[in-house]
């Protein structure tokens, strides 16, 4: 806590896409840590309303939260959002598998182009680190979502080699599925409890990593204070069977009654298992105890080998604690 505070503290930081689900989480927990303002830049006026009554923003510093509308792909409105910035978090994504497999042209253009102005825009004005938030799913992706994913990555690691001598560094992290973010399956399912069931479940053997909003934000974070440029950080995150999961929110949420499960399908594309790493990969990792650093290169991975301290083992996300991150029923 103390390191973010001496990480944060009178910095002027971007949060594209402020307003989902982690990006309003990194919001609020970045006001803890006094940094000089927090602009929340996204497209959804209606979100930006939302939020600004969930923080009080009316009783807050106004200079501190600046709450800008605009998109991502206007490199021209980013571009004055980014006036004087020392960090952005760019959590700004088209991330629903089905909305991006259907609309591969959106998809592109904010995934993807939209990265790629966030990334000119950090080293035109020679903003101190970027961080930008992937998915499991870039992993061997076989989905759209995960494609632009990937590229989004790999755009990332390589922004390094169009910065010149300015000092701009580059890194992402990459998530499980994150448990009661917007469109996520268990409040889906805590729904479909409260209205008699079905759950429906797309196949009995598909297998997701989960993490909880506080392990993400704590991710960024984290990755924010080591990063020594061009990594990927991944968090030890546990991984549960789909079908066992639905069986145990029935029995947390179902007060007793019988609540049927429905095996739809699974959807076009989509993988019965994830993976949080290529093979590649594997040869690259080096283990700093909360999470796993992919490093760019085997050179620059014999050469930060022994850069970073490995932390305090980590305790693994057990199933109550999911369940501890989930509104209550009732």
């Amino acid at each position: 806590m103390s390191n973010f505070k001496a990480l944060f503290k009178n910095k002027k930081i971007l949060v594209t896409g402020g307003t989902g689900s982690i990006g309003s989480e990194i919001v609020r927990q970045l006001i803890n840590f006094n940094p000089k303002q927090i602009r929340i830049y996204s497209r959804d006026e209606s979100k930006q309303y939302h939020l600004q009554h969930d923080l009080n923003y009316f009783t807050h510093n106004k200079d501190v939260l600046r709450f800008l509308i605009g998109d991502i792909r206007d490199k021209d409105r980013l571009d004055r959002a980014f006036n004087d910035i020392d960090i952005v978090f760019h959590a700004a994504a088209l991330k629903h598998v089905p909305f991006c497999e259907d609309n591969p042209f959106e998809a592109t253009k904010t995934n993807v182009h939209g990265t790629q102005n966030v990334l000119d825009l950090a080293i035109n004005h020679s903003v101190e680190k970027v961080i930008a938030i992937s998915s499991d799913k870039a992993v061997n992706p076989n989905t759209f979502m995960g494609i632009t994913k990937l590229m989004m990555e790999r755009m990332v690691i390589a922004a390094a080699n169009y910065s010149g001598q300015t000092k701009t560094k580059f890194a992402a992290v990459r998530f499980g599925n994150v448990i009661n973010s917007r469109g996520s399956v268990i409040p889906l399912w805590i729904d479909q409890i409260k209205k008699g069931g079905p759950v429906t479940v797309t196949d009995k053997k598909m297998e997701r990593y989960f993490m909880t909003i506080k392990d993400a934000v704590d991710l960024i974070f984290l990755s924010t204070s080591k990063m020594l440029g061009s990594e990927i950080f991944v968090l030890k995150m546990p991984k549960y069977n789909i079908y066992e999961l639905a069986q145990e929110v029935i029995n947390r949420y179902g007060n007793g009654k019988k609540i049927a499960i429905k095996i739809t399908g699974v959807r076009k594309r989509e993988k019965l298992d994830e993976r949080l790493f290529t093979d590649e990969e594997e040869q690259l990792i080096i283990d700093s105890g909360l999470f796993n650093i992919i490093q760019p290169s085997p050179e620059e991975y014999k050469k930060r080998l022994l850069k970073y301290k490995v932390g305090k083992k980590m305790n693994s996300t057990k199933t109550s604690d999911i369940f501890d991150s989930l509104p209550k029923l009732g």
